[in-house]
């Protein structure tokens, strides 16, 4: 174990609620301290897949997710160890309010759990707009709440005037808490949202670039870098004294690539000398997937190739397994239709029996049609947008074998959809979900597991080892 890896410097950005200017602090926090010249590991706490993407950009780093509900509590020290390991410093973005997390389960999955699982400092980001002197009373409150949670400072943010600044400032000093920045309202760094929150990066492209930057700009204006720094250095080694975690050993030796033509497959012969192809959905219209994944997948032996549906007409070359993580198909759904060749390839490897693991916008994917636009057809299923939000952390069972998983085996997942797929299950469901109702949901068909749950394949990785196997000897 790397004591480097393990004691790197960290805070942990948290709200009193959503909407208060968490994704904006910590963002902008992220930039300012790459720019500085530091190097930057991005976190998130919870399931959310658009945030990181912002990470990323202002850091040059992948954003990582650190989920205690999805992958249990023992994960989230080596997860975060595995991320920052030969980072100088380390941000993690907090979810909702700060003590806010599973319905039902308590602290778990909270802000507040993971800052005391990371052992972290934590800076507290306050909405100030309707607020002066009333501020130290919700302060005081959140800080007092927990006494495991360490509270190391506020950032106002939404401050009207130099004259609601002193009197928040003034307020504050009761509560003895220090104010480590005041922001100004600044629409430059605003980002849209749409019907499941923030637009994601990778449709925005250069106005997103922007965005990041004013956000590093702003919090280096209206923030005390070395403070908050200082707050960093202040947390010691992770506890539990757990090494990194780790997707399992890289393969040493990886052969040659076919030059076949695009689309056609590899010899049966060599199918299982070679490292299979496993091409992952990725673009505008695909952008959900956690960075675990593909370094689960590499680690079994595969050779992931990356794929946009939106823009290519083939699949990779010796494709002999699919990932369509999550995303927004429903606002690409009439050119995903327009692409008829892919979806084409798309159906035929999987009515062939390939290895397809589809998840959300997957399973959407692979329906006959989507708000009536003809998708691939691989599933006798319709899919149509809602204006019902589903949205919570899920408990599932495989009810049989699949291309992912052995009967009965445990995951837990989270749903986020505004739309319906009918009928909710095949005639081999994906998984028993225990609540918030008892019921079967998905898709298992030749190779095919298709399903509404995101789920973290670090918290069960035979599942990324069963796939490649399946890839390898289909």
């Amino acid at each position: 174990m790397s004591s480097s890896s393990v004691s790197v410097p960290r805070l942990v950005i948290a709200a009193p609620s959503s909407g208060s200017g968490k994704t904006t602090v910590a963002t902008g926090l992220m930039a300012a301290f790459a720019a500085r010249g530091l190097a930057v590991s991005p976190h998130k706490v919870g399931p959310d897949y658009i945030d990181p993407g912002y990470h990323s950009l202002a850091t040059g780093r992948v954003g990582r997710n650190l989920d205690a509900y999805l992958c249990g509590p023992e994960l989230i020290g080596p997860l975060f160890a595995h991320g920052a390991h030969g980072c100088d410093i380390a941000v993690v973005e907090g979810v909702m309010g700060m003590y806010d997390g599973a319905a039902g389960e308590g602290e778990l999955a909270s802000t507040a759990h993971v800052a005391k699982l990371l052992r972290a400092p934590v800076v507290l980001v306050v909405d100030a707009s309707s607020q002066s002197r009333s501020v130290a009373a919700l302060v005081h409150g959140f800080v007092s709440w927990d006494p495991e949670v360490r509270v190391g400072g506020v950032i106002l943010n939404k401050v009207a005037s130099d004259r609601h600044e002193e009197l928040l400032r003034e307020a504050l000093e009761s509560a003895g808490v220090p104010v480590l920045g005041v922001l100004r309202r600044a629409a430059q760094v605003d980002t849209p949202s749409r019907h499941l929150g923030l637009v994601p990066v990778a449709e925005r492209r250069g106005a997103a670039v922007e965005a990041v930057a004013a956000m590093g700009a702003q919090v280096a204006d209206g923030c005390d870098l070395a403070a908050l720094e200082a707050l960093a250095r202040t947390a010691g080694p992770v506890p539990g004294g757990s090494a990194p975690w780790t997707p399992g050993p890289m393969p040493t030796h990886r052969p040659t690539r076919s030059v076949e033509k695009r689309g056609t497959g590899v010899d049966a012969a060599d199918a299982t000398k070679r490292s299979p192809v496993v091409a992952v959905a990725g673009g505008p219209a695909f952008t959900f997937s956690y960075a675990e994944h593909t370094e689960l997948l590499t680690a079994a032996g595969a050779e992931v190739v990356t794929f946009d549906p939106l823009r290519d007409e083939e699949l990779p070359p010796g494709t002999r397994g699919l990932v369509i993580g999550g995303g927004f198909p429903e606002v690409y759904a009439s050119e995903l239709s327009a692409n008829e060749p892919l979806r084409k390839a798309v159906s035929e490897l999987a009515l062939g029996g390939a290895p397809v693991a589809a998840e959300c916008a997957g399973l959407l994917y692979l329906c006959r049609e989507l708000d009536g636009m003809p998708m691939c057809g691989a599933l006798d299923a319709s899919a149509r947008m809602s204006e019902r939000l589903t949205l919570g952390y899920r408990d599932a069972v495989a009810v049989g074998d699949s291309s992912l998983a052995v009967a009965g085996t445990r995951m837990r997942g989270h749903e986020f959809h505004r739309t319906v797929v009918e009928p909710g299950a095949g005639a081999a469901p994906a998984w028993g979900v225990r609540a918030p109702a008892r019921r079967v949901e998905g898709f298992v068909q030749q190779g095919v597991h298709a399903s509404y749950l995101h789920t973290h394949w670090a918290s069960q990785p035979g599942v990324a080892r069963r796939f490649v196997e399946r890839c390898r000897t289909s």
